[in-house]
């Protein structure tokens, strides 16, 4: 495997690779762009079937066996409503991560009402609750790098987060949106 240039990849994969106990990922922006995932986007619009990349089946056999070992992984991804065209690929394409055991869920925002103590414009990995990487986009959203934070109250911080996330979240199946 090649080193990504992007700033703090390498060190993020090592960690989505190698966590021992959980991993959470906060989602919040409303469009991802520039990754591997464009073409599975463009097939989805032709097909409506959400392609089984390479990478998706990847991550999701590194989760069902992390999951089996007695692992947990968690996703929460604020989503604005109406949603967007990307949006509901974005969210159709959460499936197979649900099949290898990974806890998906959604916080809805409806009528403007950010949640509460979750951060606007804050994407990051959260690894065995130590190790936190704070996700960098550009404007349109296209992945810029991750930033390795070591700051102990930032990662208390970002564990609290998760927390208030959870506990507002729906789980994705039972995400219905209007």
């Amino acid at each position: 495997m090649t080193s990504d240039p992007r700033p703090g990849i390498d060190s993020l994969w090592d960690g989505l690779v190698n966590f021992k106990y959980s991993l959470f990922r906060l989602e919040t922006l409303q469009q991802y762009s520039g990754s591997s995932e464009d073409e599975a986007i463009a097939q989805w619009r032709r097909t409506g079937a959400i392609p089984l990349t390479d990478e998706l089946r990847q991550w999701c056999e590194r989760i069902d066996r992390r999951v089996k070992d007695g692992c947990r992984a968690q996703r929460v991804h604020v989503v604005t409503e109406p949603l967007t065209d990307y949006m509901r690929f974005e969210l159709a394409s959460y499936e197979p991560n649900i099949q290898a055991g990974e806890d998906v869920r959604v916080i809805p925002v409806r009528e403007g009402q950010w949640p509460a103590d979750v951060p606007f414009e804050s994407d990051y990995w959260l690894i065995d609750a130590r190790q936190l990487f704070s996700m960098r986009y550009a404007p349109d959203g296209q992945w810029l790098g991750a930033d390795l934070v070591t700051d102990p109250q930032q990662i208390a911080d970002a564990c609290a987060i998760r927390d208030a996330a959870l506990a507002q979240s729906l789980p994705w199946r039972d995400y219905n949106p209007r």
